[in-house]
């Protein structure tokens, strides 16, 4: 038995060498797609920093976008693009590799015009070549612009106004730029310029420089808010722009209203009209800045105050002729079309204070201003914490219909926790000073303001879209107290 020989075992290095190849490939294939992502994520977030810094020190509005919604041409290179970024002042369309050439070569809306010397009525067009508005028609010839595949044909970016390539001349190129069918809502960049000098030499005398555009010369302030209802209100701004003097369009989450109303002292007194993008909350807010003018002693330069319905609910905008809700569904040259037609009326304002009952509070009254009904309980507290998280979260808050499910979830809550129980034994209502209201037997209370300034309760009686221009405190009879037993409350 020992003298038996055993067969000698296989080698080793043959079974390591292919556990190594399939621990090696098996490294690959997983190490392998990380670091082509980390690469390509790294080469995005250059690209992004790169073209942050170019809209940073560019004179251009450059918004990026990852698909344009029609056919659409370089203005450098000519080619078709699918994605790349474009001013939301002038129109100007490029690719990214062309950004920055774009920026050198062409010169973005003048705001002002950089010579003082210019005459008011001297202001050339400003010709963009391609990428032309559909159904437009050259001024010439009258024919239908845009429809070659290409880069083609002229556009002006203050009259709006198209061209063909082969109707362009030197002659039209030197006209004289009208500021097309909007040339009453514009405000010229030779009136900034001039308003400058005037103010350098401590003069006032605005009329006498806004005699020489006329007296239908009623020039349009754009107030939009980007976080209301559908949050629309970007891509407004950026088509206002384009029809209008990008002096002209605010954004009030940026600027406050009481800021960008300012520009209305430097207009003819009684000649601004302001154009209110949002919902209820931001039509108070701007009308809150108006009081404020009056407080300062600027009630000439008050402007008369036009709404286009951004918000949820609406309910103002709805009594004043305005409608429901905007969701595009008109395009933006018909909205300032509407401005220009509509009727001018007085809007009721109220006044609300809120104090403590107790003979020992030390807390100071609280004053606030009413437009169309104010509320307590449950109805405000609904509002209120959809606020709150609409704050918190912008960009979950873009459709209308979610945002009135998210009140209708917050309505449901409080029909279950009831925070508002017996709210009734704790709030009195007063109005004028003069009388007391019935007592509560509800739950909340909605104070409105009935007659033809009414809102909240029923659709309005106008049947035109009309301005209000911020005054008046109504007769307090006008008021009615109404109590609501649930929050759930459908119109």
């Amino acid at each position: 038995m020992d003298g038996e020989r055993r067969p000698a075992p296989g080698p080793p290095a043959q079974g390591l060498l292919a556990d190594e190849h399939l621990v090696l490939w098996t490294l690959c294939s997983v190490l392998l797609p990380v670091f082509i992502t980390f690469w390509c994520s790294l080469q995005r977030s250059r690209r992004q920093l790169h073209r942050r810094d170019i809209f940073r020190k560019s004179k251009h509005g450059w918004r990026d976008t990852d698909l344009f919604s029609q056919p659409t041409y370089c203005c450098v290179c000519a080619q078709h693009i699918l994605q790349g970024a474009f001013c939301d002042c002038c129109g100007l369309r490029v690719d990214e590799g062309c950004l920055k050439k774009a920026d050198k070569r062409f010169q973005c809306k003048e705001i002002m015009l950089k010579s003082d010397t210019r005459a008011l009525d001297a202001m050339p067009h400003h010709w963009i070549r391609g990428n032309v508005p559909l159904c437009s028609y050259c001024v010439l010839c009258r024919q239908q612009c845009g429809t070659q595949p290409k880069l083609c044909d002229y556009r002006c970016v203050w009259c709006q106004k198209t061209v063909h390539d082969e109707c362009m001349k030197n002659s039209l190129r030197n006209e004289k730029c009208d500021f097309g069918e909007f040339k009453s809502l514009i405000i010229p960049p030779s009136y900034i310029t001039a308003v400058n000098q005037m103010r350098k030499n401590k003069k006032t005398d605005y009329e006498v420089l806004a005699s020489k555009f006329g007296q239908q010369w009623t020039p349009l302030i754009i107030l939009a808010n980007s976080r209301s209802g559908t949050n629309m209100g970007e891509g407004l701004l950026g088509e206002f722009r384009i029809l209008l003097n990008p002096v002209q369009v605010f954004d009030v989450t940026k600027t406050p209203p009481i800021k960008a109303l300012q520009i209305c002292t430097l207009l003819p007194c009684y000649s601004a009209r302001v154009l209110v993008c949002g919902g209820d909350g931001t039509v108070g807010w701007v009308l809150d800045a108006v009081d404020e003018m009056k407080i300062k002693g600027q009630e000439k330069y008050i402007p008369q105050v036009a709404v286009l319905p951004l918000g949820t609910g609406n309910d103002l905008s709805n009594t004043l002729g305005w409608g429901a809700g905007y969701a595009g569904e008109i395009p933006v040259a018909q909205v300032l079309r509407n401005v220009m037609e509509a009727d001018g009326i007085k809007l009721d304002r109220w006044k609300v204070q809120v104090t403590n009952k107790g003979y020992y509070s030390l807390r100071k009254p609280k004053e606030f201003t009413m437009n169309n009904y104010f509320s307590v309980g449950p109805d405000a507290l609904m509002a209120l914490n959809f606020h709150v998280h609409r704050e918190k979260a912008p960009s979950l808050f873009s459709s209308r219909i979610l945002n009135k499910a998210v009140y209708l979830f917050y309505g449901t809550k409080d029909c279950l926790v009831q925070e508002c129980k017996d709210l009734n034994k704790k709030v009195e209502s007063w109005m004028a000073s003069e009388w007391n209201c019935p007592t509560w037997k509800a739950s909340s209370c909605s104070t409105l303001a009935t007659g033809a300034a009414a809102a909240g309760c029923g659709r309005g009686w106008e049947t035109r879209p009309t301005l209000s221009p911020g005054t008046t405190m109504a007769c307090w009879k006008l008021l009615a107290c109404t109590g609501l037993s649930t929050a759930l409350r459908f119109k």
